[in-house]
């Protein structure tokens, strides 16, 4: 089985959707690449692009045909200002040309060349796309890739694996059973074995910076969303909450910048009522600029991107002797959580549903705040196994096929469900427990495998068939 790095589970993306934004705008520069790498990109004379499956049903509300046009331009959603996003996208709708890698013109009309079809291909992944050129002289290239879930994207070909390009970490660890019998046999914390496993992929330093630049990315977002107001993009009217709380919950408490403000935060009162405002402040902020095509850590997804900031911030703000270095060990820790279940399950709601979105990233989110609490290899297991044992089931059904109602609320519940399940493993004795980690998984990925397309990020089940609204998505 392939070893996957904790920074490919927790990293920098764009808003709304990991699976609907991030990944086919990877896709587009990946086809891109492809042109270029055979000397095709200027010689382009058409391009159509295919959007299937979920995809389709929910495109526009996610912003994949946004996304797809903003890669086709050559532009990194890691560094582009996402402030001028929807001005570009609109520009282009009303374009007939697409600029090609910002170079290379070629005709391309919106509504003709962009084409949505609401079932996926035979065989197909239900989030799958595909891009096909031909070429002035009368060649054709094209390529379907598949975004399944976490800004994670391949080919039909990388889809099957290929073992001799894979990497292997000094200590592989594909289960919970395996991790918790490695770090026993090495007398190791799990935030300890994946420092070790991690540099297989990169130097301690670069470990370090790695960490460093993501909590950064997370406390800029949770900066910018607790100062953002009025209403999310969409069409639904959603009134940003975030700000309200933050400005209410400091009032008379001055600052001037993100340093500042982190400062005030950390002497806010230690009561169960204002540190559950936080928790749920913290969640909303990071959402709300999710929704809002904003720049989010992708932690294992975007609408989970919530949960991971909010419980890290919760520790840095209210728990005693957090720093720098527990900020490192508490991304790697959720990163190494998540691989368990990327390896073993679905990060995809598009193939599990919200349990695999917001269910995750609380398991994640839960092991992560039991290692820096102190906890053993056995008790991180079984927080994360708590967290997401109560998350089963979760369907995803977003109204209007818009990642806010009930996406923003659900990572505040998240946020506490991984506070609590770290409470209840770190008050209690592992080998007593009745439930392991990896039957929790099993039990997420037949529970998947048997939930209706219905609830899966298609907008067709749930809330999203039962709230009218006035959003013509699907």
């Amino acid at each position: 089985m392939e070893s996957i790095s904790a920074f490919d589970m927790i990293k920098v993306g764009i808003g709304p959707s990991s699976s609907h934004t991030m990944g086919p705008w990877l896709a587009a520069n990946r086809f891109i690449g492809l042109l270029r790498d055979g000397g095709n990109l200027p010689r382009v004379e058409t391009l159509r692009i295919h959007l299937f499956g979920s995809l389709a049903k929910t495109g526009r509300g996610h912003g994949t045909d946004l996304a797809v046009l903003m890669g086709l331009t050559g532009l990194d959603f890691t560094t582009v200002d996402t402030s001028t996003l929807m001005d570009r996208f609109d520009q282009q709708k009303a374009s007939d040309t697409l600029l090609l890698a910002g170079l290379y013109p070629v005709p391309f009309r919106y509504s003709h060349d962009l084409l949505f079809h609401a079932d996926p291909p035979a065989g197909g992944h239900a989030n799958t796309l595909q891009f096909t050129a031909t070429t002035r002289d009368g060649h054709t290239i094209s390529e379907t890739y598949y975004s399944v879930g976490g800004g994670f994207v391949v080919t039909a070909s990388e889809r099957n694996g290929s073992p001799s390009s894979r990497i292997r970490t000094p200590h592989p660890c594909h289960t919970g059973k395996e991790l918790a019998d490695t770090c026993q046999r090495l007398g190791l914390r799990v935030s300890d074995l994946t420092i070790i496993n991690e540099q297989a992929w990169r130097s301690r330093s670069g470990i370090d910076n790695q960490a460093r630049l993501l909590w950064k990315e997370m406390t800029d977002c949770l900066y910018r969303g607790c100062h953002a107001s009025g209403l999310l993009p969409g069409g639904l009217n959603v009134k940003r909450r975030a700000s309200e709380i933050n400005q209410r919950l400091l009032e008379g408490h001055p600052y001037r910048n993100k340093t500042e403000w982190m400062e005030r935060l950390r002497d806010q009162p230690r009561d169960f009522a204002t540190i559950n405002k936080w928790i749920t402040c913290f969640a909303l902020a990071v959402n709300e600029e999710n929704a809002s095509f904003g720049r989010v850590v992708t932690a294992p997804t975007n609408g989970a991107a919530g949960v991971i900031p909010a419980v890290l911030m919760y520790a840095w703000c209210f728990l005693d002797g957090v720093d720098q270095e527990t900020v490192i060990r508490f991304i790697l820790t959720a990163g190494e959580i998540g691989t368990l279940f990327k390896k073993n399950a679905t990060i995809s709601a598009a193939m599990g549903g919200c349990q695999a979105e917001i269910g995750v990233s609380s398991a994640m989110a839960a092991a992560a705040l039991t290692d820096c609490r102190g906890g053993s290899a056995d008790q991180v297991i079984q927080a994360a196994e708590i967290a997401m044992e109560h998350h089963l089931g979760l369907t995803c059904d977003p109204i209007g096929g818009l990642v806010q109602i009930p996406c923003i609320e659900r990572n505040t519940m998240g946020a506490i469900k991984a506070i609590t399940a770290s409470t209840l493993a770190l008050e209690s004795d592992p080998s007593e427990a009745k439930v392991s980690l990896d039957a929790v998984i099993r039990s997420m990925w037949e529970t998947a495998r048997d939930m209706s397309s219905r609830y899966k990020e298609t907008s067709e089940g749930g809330l999203a068939a039962h709230v009218p609204v006035s959003v013509p998505e699907c």
